[in-house]
């Protein structure tokens, strides 16, 4: 049995390749979801905090992207907001995967 190795342009061991711009996070891309679906409602930061059983300065972290959200308060703030977890998620993920797309086409 033969091994066939393909060897790619990597970096010296211990070294990263640039990267040019760094992918969007998860949690900024939540926390920018949340904060669009609560000011579409008009609700305000205080009052979905309160509803969501959550302290307004978490809430806060969350919406600015600063925390990483649990599953569970993701439902709770969800629930309070009156939308679907997944509603949620694929907003997040529309929009890290429009900024990915406008990264790609300037770097053509």
């Amino acid at each position: 049995m033969s091994t066939n190795t393909a060897l790619l342009d990597t970096p010296r061991e211990g070294t990263l390749p640039p990267r040019p711009h760094p992918e969007p996070l998860l949690r900024e891309a939540l926390g920018d979801a949340l904060k669009s679906f609560r000011m579409d409602k008009g609700v305000t930061l205080r009052e979905l905090a309160e509803t969501a059983c959550v302290s307004p300065g978490y809430l806060s972290e969350l919406e600015r992207g600063r925390k990483e959200v649990s599953s569970e308060l993701l439902a709770s703030v969800c629930h309070a907001l009156g939308v679907s977890v997944s509603d949620v998620l694929i907003e997040a993920a529309g929009s890290m995967a429009l900024q990915s797309v406008a990264e790609e086409l300037v770097r053509v």
